[in-house]
């Protein structure tokens, strides 16, 4: 496992930090490895157009359909 110092956080969100992690029965150290661990766990923007880029979207509806979908639904 790694250690990570992190210097000069405000005040005010060391406070928040702390009570979070005490709302929790949390040590500060637990309550932000966890939300680092959730922040780590969602993938970036690149990430997910690069997901979203390698779709086969050979049997997707096309745009002329979803127009005309929207279109019908206005009339």
């Amino acid at each position: 496992m790694s250690t990570l110092y992190i210097r000069d956080v405000p005040e005010a969100v060391a406070e928040t930090l702390k009570a979070r992690a005490a709302d929790r029965g949390q040590s500060v150290s637990a309550y932000v490895n966890a939300q680092l661990a959730l922040i780590a766990s969602r993938p970036s923007n690149a990430e997910i157009v690069d997901r979203l880029r390698a779709r086969d979207r050979s049997a997707s509806v096309s745009t002329q359909a979803i127009l005309a979908e929207v279109g019908s639904a206005r009339r």
